[in-house]
């Protein structure tokens, strides 16, 4: 299995429109930051975990040319907005892209993507299979096995997904403790980092080394990270060495799912 950060700023990126902090100043490219996505390839079977705003951008830099299915952790724009850029996909493919979520997710997409869904839609629309999913159950893409865990980004229940030993969870502020044995003998997990000051509906730093210790996986990789956070190089150290930032273009190889 190959996972790829195609991102791994929050909402706004890094460096910030018009910012002058250290971060957004800073010259080491890990603190260059696209809106959080991940690429997943497993075989011949090729995921994207969240299509942002970014979306098209990621693609090009890593010469994307086949995607068979997205997954959508939840509705907020810097995850989602980025479908229409799907298209060519459709048309390389010659097929609708499934896209699995939450109903209620679902729901949203079509609500910000209504011209898709019309009764006659213009031809060069995006062409999208909704797939609804639950937390309670497993699925199958091009029969890899996919597992929703469930998460809250503050009063938001929203999804993560494991793939055999990987695990990708982002903007999380709880797991609820059932969900914990979903995450039991990873090699790979994933977990919000948003800042070092306490967030209403992500994890800080120290909250996100703490809950990578709860889970126990052999490696930790953060993301999701804001401009308030620092440049990567006066914090890293503080890290355990089980736990890594990750940046854009950071490839990670592990076992492939079962």
């Amino acid at each position: 299995m190959k996972i790829t950060f195609l991102g791994t700023g929050t909402s706004q990126g890094i460096p910030v429109i018009g910012c002058k902090c250290s971060a957004c100043l800073s010259d080491d490219h890990r603190d260059n930051r696209l809106r959080t996505s991940v690429f997943v390839e497993v075989g011949k079977t090729s995921i994207c975990i969240d299509v942002g705003p970014d979306f098209r951008q990621q693609m090009l830099a890593h010469s994307i040319d086949k995607l068979d299915a997205v997954l959508l952790t939840h509705e907020h724009n810097d995850h989602m907005i980025g479908a229409d850029d799907l298209r060519p996909f459709n048309f390389r493919q010659r097929k609708d892209m499934p896209i699995y979520g939450e109903q209620r997710v679902l729901d949203e997409v079509k609500k910000r993507f209504e011209y898709a869904f019309t009764s006659n839609p213009y031809p060069g629309s995006p062409k999208f299979l909704m797939e609804s999913i639950s937390d309670d159950q497993s699925f199958d893409v091009n029969g890899l096995s996919v597992t929703p865990v469930r998460v809250h980004h503050g009063s938001l229940p929203i999804l993560g997904y494991r793939i055999g030993g990987f695990c990708y969870l982002t903007d999380v502020k709880t797991i609820p403790e059932n969900e914990f044995k979903k995450l039991k003998n990873l090699d790979v997990i994933v977990l919000n980092a948003l800042r070092k000051k306490e967030h209403h509906s992500h994890l800080t730093i120290d909250e996100a080394v703490q809950m990578s210790k709860k889970i126990g996986a052999e490696q930790t990789y953060l993301t999701h990270f804001s401009h308030d956070i620092g440049p990567v190089q006066e914090w890293e150290q503080e890290l355990p060495k089980s736990v890594l930032p990750a940046y854009d273009g950071l490839e990670v190889y592990i076992s492939d799912a079962e």
